[in-house]
């Protein structure tokens, strides 16, 4: 009996432009957004031929890309959706960590970026 794959799919840092954010110049002028998230899952298959037996990278796409395109002030809130979507969404889901960058932050003198994460299990 051949022993029990996990394998991940991954998106690496996908960019997004969005109005995400809490202050009313980031609701107004937007910012660009990195999305990096890795769904862990185990395969219908121990040998996947069919995109059927695993998790189709276009399908989370668009689901992260649909989530970003809707304005939110708070970076938890989709982060944490997203993650409870895909479990939701694909049964053989074991883990999902999503990160959210955020490029330009609203503090002038903090040069760099901020992000938020979460990971969660079935």
């Amino acid at each position: 009996m051949p022993a029990t794959s996990n394998m991940r799919i991954s998106l690496n840092e996908v960019h997004f432009f969005g109005f995400h954010g809490m202050y009313a110049e980031e609701k107004k002028i937007g910012n660009t957004f990195v999305v990096d998230l890795y769904v862990d899952f185990v395969p219908a298959k121990d040998i996947i031929k069919s995109i059927g037996d695993t998790i189709d990278y276009v399908t989370l796409f668009e689901i992260v890309k649909a989530r970003m395109a809707v304005p939110t002030p708070l970076l938890e809130t989709i982060v944490t959706e997203l993650a409870d979507q895909i479990i939701t969404d694909f049964k053989m889901v074991t883990h999902v960590f999503v990160k959210i960058t955020k490029q330009k932050v609203a503090i002038k003198t903090l040069e760099g970026n901020m992000s938020v994460s979460v990971l969660k299990s079935r």
